[in-house]
């Protein structure tokens, strides 16, 4: 299996101008020369078919566990199937659901033909979503997110509990996330025994968003 570098655009002013463009096309280009790193893009709804027309790994960020039907605002796991995306992110701590939910939707997707990607806070709440078995579980302690101090260096037992854990229920990747700021972070996460790692900030507000994906992919790549 391939390293997953994935990258949670959120909502930050770059996921919707020209940058994010810019680190679509970049993907594209690594993904053509790196045989040993798969990157995935978690991109707003809203610019999905714009950025699936220059690179094709792209994840939504969030599914609502509903039918299609009266639901304004939301957006419905079953229409997944008319998207062009590869799956979805699924309980971000930002936009945290319940474990039913979590059930509802992971089914939605596997349904589908599609994949998902459930985030987890804890090394616990990781073992309880491998019970679902989703494609891929990132493990994220909320309290690092955005601070740039890399769960691998400041929780380091998270990365290898979660995986741990995990690997007793089921065979799923696990990833780690949560203050990865530089490439020798994303290497001990995965020297811990994580498959990748899930980042946000240290692209999406990067003075130079694909200067900083070629460094990351390039050093695990050599992993």
């Amino acid at each position: 299996m391939k390293y997953v570098f994935a990258i949670n655009f959120k909502s930050y002013e770059t996921a919707y101008n020209n940058v994010a463009l810019d680190i679509a096309r970049t993907a594209n280009q690594l993904t053509s020369k790196y045989n040993n790193v798969r990157i995935i893009l978690a991109v707003p709804s809203v610019m999905v078919s714009k950025l699936n027309s220059i690179y094709d790994d792209i994840f939504l960020q969030h599914l609502d566990p509903l039918e299609f039907g009266a639901y304004t605002g939301y957006l419905s796991a079953d229409s997944l199937k008319y998207l062009e995306v590869k799956g979805s992110l699924v309980n971000h701590s930002e936009h945290k659901i319940v474990y039913r939910d979590i059930e509802k939707i992971v089914k939605k997707i596997k349904d589908g033909g599609k994949e998902s990607l459930v985030c987890a806070d804890t090394s616990g709440e990781a073992a309880g979503i491998a019970y679902l078995d989703p494609t891929m579980i990132a493990v994220e302690p909320p309290e690092l997110i955005g601070s740039g101090i890399p769960v691998s260096r400041a929780k380091p037992e998270i990365i290898t509990d979660s995986v741990s854990a995990v690997k007793k229920i089921k065979n799923i990747p696990v990833l780690a996330g949560a203050g990865i700021t530089m490439p020798d972070d994303a290497v001990k996460a995965i020297e811990l025994g994580s498959s990748g790692v899930l980042i946000a900030s240290a692209v999406m507000k990067a003075k130079d968003p694909n200067k900083v994906i070629i460094n990351f992919v390039e050093a695990i790549n050599g992993i």
